[in-house]
């Protein structure tokens, strides 16, 4: 069968998937329909917006298709006569059903190096957890979350200096070539899967919003991890003792000096923003108060010349 005669259907939502859409859309391959989760208001007009991925199969002429749930609501694939699904970061749990429609089966791009990191947030949690390297593994897609047969991987390597937004980019056009260098051989039936090795499973569960506030009894190597993971999109935070939130979009590690109680601002000048913590100091590099831009260090200290001693929880 040839490759750009594939009627595929695309099940992606976020920027990181619209990427990869688009790439195969103009590589030429023959993209019958998009899912995606449905559309959410933005902001404080609470204005609808439009999810990525439905911005570029719209611009393309591509219908798409938003269920509220999918395992309630997946007629419509049926009709569409997809000879394979791919999916990328989706959002929701795909049904058997679904999986089953498609006689070349239904494969994903997961944004770990499988079998680590199953589950919802494996970019993020790389960065939580301070990795040098992550990946992209396309698999086949199962009723089991992130469980099936491997076609293939494609190593992301992770700088200190990554968030999740730079990480998200590297792993989008990684995405995309792992994907433009496999799927004619999937197509064509040339590819051996490799089973997972359960023994090395670990997972990367949702971070809920909950989880935005930074937890000060962790040790300061997890707190600059989650302060990567959330950034630049939703942001990590803490509160001043007048319950104002501060968001903190960037840090480092400073010293291993304990003078203060965790959540203490010891220095706040020219040189940085030094915040202790259980096992030593880290350094504030880019913060952003209520309302206001998200500003260096500098900025955010000529703003607040009295910032220091402060304590925030």
């Amino acid at each position: 069968m040839l490759s750009n005669k594939t009627r595929i259907l695309y099940l992606g939502t976020p920027e990181i998937s619209a990427h990869v859409l688009r790439g195969l859309i103009l590589a030429g391959y023959n993209v019958i329909g998009v899912v995606a989760q449905p559309d959410k208001p933005i902001g404080r007009g609470k204005k609808i917006e439009f999810v990525p991925t439905k911005v570029v199969a719209e611009e393309f002429g591509i219908p798409v298709f938003q269920p509220l749930k999918i395992r309630l609501d997946y007629e419509f694939a049926k009709d569409l006569h997809p000879d394979l699904i791919l999916c990328f970061a989706y959002g929701q749990i795909i049904p058997q059903q679904l999986l089953d429609i498609p006689p070349l089966g239904s494969i994903n791009l997961h944004g770990s190096l499988l079998p680590k990191y199953r589950g919802a947030a494996p970019m993020q949690y790389a960065l939580i957890n301070g990795e040098k390297e992550t990946g992209i593994t396309l698999m086949q897609m199962v009723d089991k979350m992130d469980a099936g047969g491997m076609f293939g991987k494609i190593v992301v390597p992770i700088s200190l200096e990554d968030n999740y937004t730079s990480l998200s980019q590297k792993m989008a056009s990684a995405a995309l070539k792992l994907a433009l260098d496999k799927l004619p051989l999937y197509i064509d039936g040339q590819l051996v899967k490799e089973e997972q090795n359960e023994a090395l499973v670990t997972y990367a569960g949702l971070i809920k919003k909950e989880q935005e506030h930074l937890d000060l009894t962790l040790p300061k190597a997890k707190i600059i991890g989650w302060i990567r993971a959330l950034s630049i999109e939703p942001g990590a935070y803490l509160y001043r003792d007048n319950n104002q939130m501060v968001k903190i979009f960037e840090a480092e590690d400073y010293s291993e000096t304990i003078e203060a109680l965790p959540g203490t601002v010891v220095s706040a000048s020219k040189n940085g923003i030094i915040l202790q913590l259980i096992d030593g100091q880290i350094n504030l590099l880019k913060l952003q108060k209520p309302g206001k831009k998200i500003v260096g260090f500098r900025d955010f200290v000529n703003g607040e010349p009295q910032f220091k001693g402060t304590v925030l929880k």
